[in-house]
């Protein structure tokens, strides 16, 4: 009896540190919103995504919504110039 209470505990152990890595795993995905130059065009995408969040012919409408996102999420817009250069970062962060 005491090696299947034993065995129990270990187990129990071993499944919360595997849940808790996963939700500092989880915790550690940010939302950053990046305004980059895009075929001919400006798009919106997330730190650390491939895929583009939105397409859009001007920059002041991808900044836009990006900063629309960012506000949602409390995370920053990153700004690029058309050459790739961080152009200005706006932090949300800290607002309510």
């Amino acid at each position: 009896m005491a090696g299947i209470k034993s065995w129990l505990r270990t187990l129990i152990e071993l499944l919360e540190v595997f849940f808790n890595s996963s939700k500092r795993a989880e915790r550690a995905r940010t939302w950053h919103q990046h305004v980059v130059p895009y075929e001919e065009d400006w798009a919106v995408r997330r730190a650390g995504n491939k895929r583009i969040t939105s397409k859009h012919r001007k920059q002041s409408t991808a900044i836009r919504k990006a900063k629309t996102l960012a506000k949602k999420y409390k995370a920053d817009v990153i700004i690029h110039r058309a050459s790739g250069g961080i152009r200005e970062r706006i932090s949300y962060d800290d607002e309510e």
